[in-house]
């Protein structure tokens, strides 16, 4: 055999390993002169993509959308532009549901009742009795579920952010945070409790004291605690300027509320439309009245009301209609009074925590000093007192501080206060 040919074949049985320039070769086997820079820009495009997605927060398994990349607007809108507008129905009654030939009776507002069927989008768990549906035009075919209708002013009575008062803040209303707690918390937290004595857990509380003894401040409390639904409603706010309009804001608050596992409304000053029925022959409250008797029929008429606690407070709780105040509806009435020496001096202490004090300060001859004052004029007095401090161009507030500020507030502004009016009046 020829000496080239058994070389050959040794080289087949043993290869020579590939060098860096066999290997760069073998790299642009095939290749472009431009496939290096596309595949460069392929990834920079893909890096961006996934940006985009992070950056809006959408997953595809999530939504099911898919992503921005491939979103195709123009067509979308034309899409739009081509399908006939729908109208708003609501869907009355079901017959024959759960079967093959269901058939769903809608309500047209002005125009008249229809049997209809379903459109080709919607599927027949979607639709209940009572839902507001879009129809077309044509065959008044269900063709998609539409949410409940909600004014926006009840949606943005809902509390989003928690406020950051606790009950450790509350200061002198021990009795009375043990009371609210029986009523929110209690129920929500433990109801085999009330299923095994067969009670209904109290659904209503009243909350009535002086001007400034902490109504709002513990309702405020109650909202940091729970995780429940809470929407905090001003009296004023519904008083409005046409007929029938305070009653369905009423009638929407709750039908909102039902909507939620556990709900929690909070009434403010509800003496503002809560006031006892009477007739000044102008008939200028007329429709403050019918307002109330919308929260009355409510809070306890012929529909349930469901997990929904009402908070009411009020500084004059002798004009409340005695409706509004019997038992079913506001099972329970929680007095705050005027704090004693040792609550005083608690709220002091609380006020005082995020003040830069000095060491020595007495709260206890402080509190025996502000006889029947209330936790707003207690936190008065330590302002105050941070004032005199900083007129004195002192970063410390000492006790002498302290006792001016009692002068000033406690003694000085006396004609003010609202103390001795609430006491004749109730």
């Amino acid at each position: 055999m020829a000496p080239e040919l058994e070389d050959n074949i040794k080289d087949e049985k043993n290869p020579r390993p590939l060098d860096e320039d066999d290997i760069a070769l073998l790299k642009t086997y095939g290749t472009g002169p431009y496939s290096t820079p596309i595949k460069k820009v392929e990834k920079e495009i893909k890096d961006k993509a996934k940006n985009v997605n992070n950056l809006c927060g959408i997953k595809e398994s999530d939504t099911g959308l898919a992503t921005p990349t491939h979103w195709d607007l123009v067509s979308d809108g034309k899409m739009m532009k081509e399908e006939r507008p729908l109208k708003v129905a609501r869907c009355t009654k079901i017959i024959n549901p759960n079967s093959d030939d269901a058939k769903y009776v809608i309500n047209i507002k002005h125009a008249a009742k229809f049997v209809v069927g379903l459109g080709d989008r919607v599927s027949p768990t979607d639709i209940e009795e009572g839902m507001r549906v879009g129809v077309d035009q044509v065959k008044y075919q269900i063709q998609i579920p539409l949410p409940p209708k909600i004014d926006p002013t009840v949606t943005m009575m809902t509390v989003e952010e928690k406020p950051n008062v606790t009950y450790n803040d509350v200061g002198g209303c021990k009795d009375q945070i043990e009371k609210m707690r029986e009523v929110v918390e209690l129920p929500l937290l433990h109801p085999e409790k009330f299923v095994k004595l067969g009670i209904d857990p109290p659904k209503g509380v009243l909350c009535y004291g002086p001007p400034g003894t902490g109504k709002t401040l513990l309702a405020r409390a109650v909202a940091n605690r729970t995780d429940a639904c809470f929407i905090r409603v001003i009296g004023s706010e519904l008083v409005q300027k046409y007929v029938g309009e305070g009653a369905r804001l009423v009638r929407e608050l709750f039908q909102m509320a039902r909507t939620k596992k556990a709900c929690i409304v909070f009434f403010d000053e509800v003496d503002a439309i809560g006031g006892a029925r009477f007739d000044d022959g102008a008939g200028g409250d007329v429709e403050v009245q019918r307002t109330m008797l919308e929260i009355v029929n409510q809070l306890d008429g012929f529909d349930a009301r469901g997990n929904i606690k009402v908070l009411m407070a009020t500084n004059r709780p002798d004009t409340l209609d005695p409706a509004l105040l019997r038992p079913g509806r506001l099972d329970r009435k929680v007095e705050f009074g005027l704090p004693d020496m040792e609550s005083r001096a608690q709220i002091f202490k609380i006020h005082a925590r995020t003040m830069n004090c000095e060491r020595d300060v007495r709260f206890e001859l402080l509190a025996r000093m502000c006889p029947n004052s209330t936790g707003a004029d207690i936190r008065s007095v330590c302002t105050e007192a941070g004032m005199f401090a900083i007129r004195a161009r002192r970063k410390t507030v000492t006790e002498q501080d302290f006792l001016d500020a009692v002068n000033k507030v406690v003694k000085g502004y006396q004609k003010f206060s609202a103390t001795p009016k609430y006491m004749a009046y109730n």
